[in-house]
């Protein structure tokens, strides 16, 4: 994923803006960072955006809300930011995502970016760089874990229907 970014965006290492999406998505976007940096002098900056007050649900699916900090320390004013996320699936994280960046300035372009796409959009969203598509039921919960001591592994794990549970 980190050549494939740094080849459509044709944009130097520190030019590139990495902002993930919290849980999952900060994690990956620091990986992906270190991989840039291995193949491109400079660094990638990186940020992370909690979208928690910007979930079209946020009324209802969170009445005691555990929100964290979305630190973006760095302009992003016509700047090219990616977007990253650990799974895809229905769009609407990253919708709120968007709208999260977008608070901070108007970038030039917003590129997203997934570790794993499992399919079932409900909005018109399409990863530009995707890890793998995988294909999980609907229902199926979809874990991942990034592997803490090597950094190039992630492990999928499928939960049980919800609706068994």
């Amino acid at each position: 994923m980190a050549l494939s970014i740094v080849e459509r965006t044709g944009k130097r290492a520190e030019e590139l803006c990495l902002v993930g999406i919290r849980r999952g998505g900060v994690d990956v976007a620091k990986r992906l960072a270190e991989a840039i940096a291995e193949l491109e002098e400079g660094t990638p900056h990186v940020g992370a955006v909690d979208i928690s007050l910007y979930r079209d649900d946020a009324a209802t699916a969170l009445p005691d809300p555990k929100i964290g900090p979305s630190e973006i320390r760095f302009p992003i004013d016509g700047r090219e930011v990616i977007v990253v996320d650990d799974v895809l699936q229905t769009g609407r994280t990253v919708r709120a995502a968007i709208d999260c960046v977008l608070d901070y300035g108007r970038p030039r372009r917003i590129w997203l970016a997934v570790l794993f796409d499992r399919g079932g959009r409900e909005l018109p969203v399409h990863p530009d760089f995707v890890g793998k598509t995988v294909d999980v039921r609907p229902g199926t919960k979809l874990r991942v874990e990034i592997d803490g001591k090597d950094g190039d592994r992630a492990f999928l794990e499928t939960a049980g229907d919800e609706e068994s549970r």
